[in-house]
């Protein structure tokens, strides 16, 4: 299957994106009872679920992108709208896909695309469109990367094997919608150093970063890999931000590398600052993006009361000019029609007088022969 050229698009700064898969059983219920609580609480607006037939429908409006439509099917849409620092109208959809690895037994998994676009740029402080629809418990795996090995919420270990890891990384840097941030543990941390550190980051941007873990000893193995396949290092004891695949404008390893990171529980401000300065860098939206983007915008269904005037408005306008259009075809058929009778009386009245008049010259003959045919040429279409 041939994949997509990343999009030249760039990431508008009102839009939220996440990419990632559920692990365990029946996530659209989990979807469904977290949306039902925020509601009740008066978090969130309204919200809508649409059955899996619509589902199917209002997706395959779009042209789809295999790298962001893991299954061939979306199996449920789920719209919500809430208000962000009081006044600012948030517009969400999350799709799940049946994941590829159903096809070989893992009924477990769950593919998902959540797009969000707030009315002005996002803020990282407001709430994340994630825990909007998903629970934020860790007792539901809904936060894996659609890159294996990677989660959010949690400090992922890299893998030992040298191979492993350089794979790992050319996946992260290309294929991930998220960022991705490397740090080298020093010495063994102890119960509060094994705290991630995404979690001292504000609301929206803690579900957009994972996190990766060099334990001491791959302190060598990683930088190596890592200056190889990405050209940037990790110092011992300290951190880097990711490149992205295609590369943010801005982009320098030295600008987003801190030279120590202390894993005591304390929150690693340096880390922190390096992060956000990477989030608001300009980038092209990754592979499906846009696609999830135009979803987002152009098959909205959660609509106001006066959205739904406005909609009702819109299509009696449509429907008066439908119309119209159907009338102004009607009278022109009826022209030609009117006419076409007119020239076949007109013809058969000259063929009556033919038969008592001496011969035409050839020349009247062509020119009669023409008359009809421009006639008969009235009832062709006019967009013809």
């Amino acid at each position: 299957m041939a994949k997509n050229s990343p999009s030249s698009i760039p990431a508008p700064d009102t839009a939220w994106l996440a990419r990632g898969r559920h692990l365990g059983p029946e996530p659209e219920r989990d979807v469904r009872r977290n949306l039902l609580a925020l509601k009740a609480a008066g978090v969130i607006d309204d919200f809508l679920d649409l059955d899996p037939v619509e589902a199917a429908r209002s997706t395959d409006m779009f042209p789809r992108d295999e790298s962001a439509d893991p299954g061939p099917t979306a199996r449920r849409v789920f719209e919500a709208r809430w208000r962000a620092s009081g006044n600012v109208t948030v517009r969400a959809q999350l799709t799940t896909y049946e994941a590829e690895s159903r096809a070989v037994g893992n009924d477990s998994e769950v593919a998902w695309v959540l797009a969000a676009e707030a009315e002005r740029a996002w803020d990282a402080s407001w709430p994340s469109p994630a825990t909007m629809f998903w629970p934020d418990s860790d007792h539901i795996a809904w936060d894996h990367d659609r890159v294996a090995g990677g989660r959010l919420r949690s400090a992922n270990h890299l893998p030992k094997d040298d191979g492993e890891l350089r794979r790992l990384l050319r996946d992260c840097t290309r294929q991930s919608w998220f960022i991705h941030v490397v740090v080298h543990e020093a010495m063994t941390p102890d119960t509060l150093g094994r705290r991630p550190v995404t979690a001292f980051l504000p609301p929206s941007l803690r579900h957009r970063v994972i996190e990766h873990r060099a334990t001491p000893e791959q302190a060598l193995i990683a930088d190596f890999a890592m200056k190889r396949e990405l050209g940037v290092g990790l110092p011992r004891g300290g951190a880097v931000v990711l490149p992205l695949t295609p590369q943010a404008e801005g982009y320098d390893p030295e600008r987003f590398t801190v030279n120590n990171v202390f894993l005591d529980g304390t929150e690693p401000t340096a880390l922190l600052q390096k992060i956000t300065e990477f989030a608001s860098l300009p980038r092209p939206l990754p592979d499906g993006a846009e696609q999830a983007l135009v979803r987002l915008r152009q098959g909205w269904h959660l609509l106001t009361p006066d959205e739904e005037l406005v909609h009702a408005r819109a299509m009696v306008t449509r429907y008066a000019e439908a119309l119209r259009a159907m009338t102004a075809s009607c009278d022109l058929y009826r022209e030609a029609a009117e006419s076409a009778h007119a020239a076949l009386a007109e013809a058969g009245s000259g063929r009556s007088t033919a038969q008592a008049l001496p011969p035409a010259t050839a020349e009247q003959d062509s020119s009669a022969l023409k008359t009809l045919t421009k006639t008969f040429s009235l009832f062709r279409r006019p967009d013809r």
